[in-house]
């Protein structure tokens, strides 16, 4: 074997074993927590900067710390695993064991236009109800929500009462409804400079959009809701199971 692939070799264990100290350093530390000095980590790990810095180059890459510039490296916030499931955000927080909350931005009731009537399936000119929140969970914002419905199904239903309440319990206790199936689309987007200053994160950052119609059991549409989720915050997670073979043999 040559010098240079020695030396090659060697830098590669190095870098792993930088990397291995890291982690270790890591899970003593909170979500967002500032790393230590790169001169005081250097220091303590009797390495070079240089190999220093892959290493927290490659923990950047996978998620595990987060660059600001101006500011250092810091743990990144922990992920919240997202299922594909028919939950509402409080439930799913719950069960994730994080406090979910929420903040009424604003609310008013409107005339259905063309474009929401056909979403809403009621005439066009019908009243409903907008509310646009904040959810949170642990006191991180974590979603930016815009809720629609109709107003006839919710009869005095106000932002105010949205604060910091869950809707589906409010439909399941105030207005004795329950949501029997929907329908829920996930794609990539950007965070808008409005949206990205409610969720405190830079305009143009990476972000799921949510956007989910509901209806009861009769048929009738409850909500439709869009919603934009923090990328940096949120994980999309999807059972899968393999299709059933036909047993049957070949005509």
């Amino acid at each position: 074997m040559s010098t240079t692939a020695v030396s090659g070799v060697t830098a590669v264990r190095k870098h792993t074993a930088v990397r291995r100290e890291l982690e270790r350093l890591l899970g003593g530390m909170s979500p967002g927590e500032a790393l230590p000095a790169e001169r005081d980590l250097s220091r303590d790990l009797q390495v070079a900067r240089m190999t220093l810095r892959r290493a927290v180059d490659t923990l950047v890459e996978d998620g595990r710390l987060v660059r600001r510039p101006g500011a250092g490296t810091f743990v990144a916030p922990r992920r919240v695993d997202q299922r594909l499931s028919a939950t509402s955000f409080s439930d799913d927080m719950r069960a994730r064991g994080m406090v979910p909350g929420g903040r009424t931005l604003w609310a008013k009731r409107s005339a259905v236009g063309t474009l929401m009537a056909s979403v809403l399936e009621v005439d066009k000119g019908s009243a409903m109800l907008h509310v646009r929140r904040l959810r949170t969970a642990d006191g991180a914002p974590m979603a930016v929500e815009n809720l629609h419905v109709p107003s006839d199904l919710v009869p005095g239903l106000t932002g105010e009462d949205l604060e910091g309440a869950s809707f589906y319990a409010l439909l399941a206790e105030r207005f004795r409804l329950t949501i029997a199936s929907g329908v829920q689309t996930v794609e990539p987007c950007l965070t808008t400079p409005e949206d990205a200053a409610c969720l405190e994160v830079d305009a143009g950052n990476p972000a799921f959009l949510f956007e989910r119609t509901s209806r009861l059991s009769d048929g009738r549409v409850v909500e439709y809701v869009r919603s934009v989720y923090r990328g940096d915050l949120y994980r999309i997670v999807v059972d899968i199971f393999p299709t059933r073979q036909s047993t049957a043999p070949p005509t």
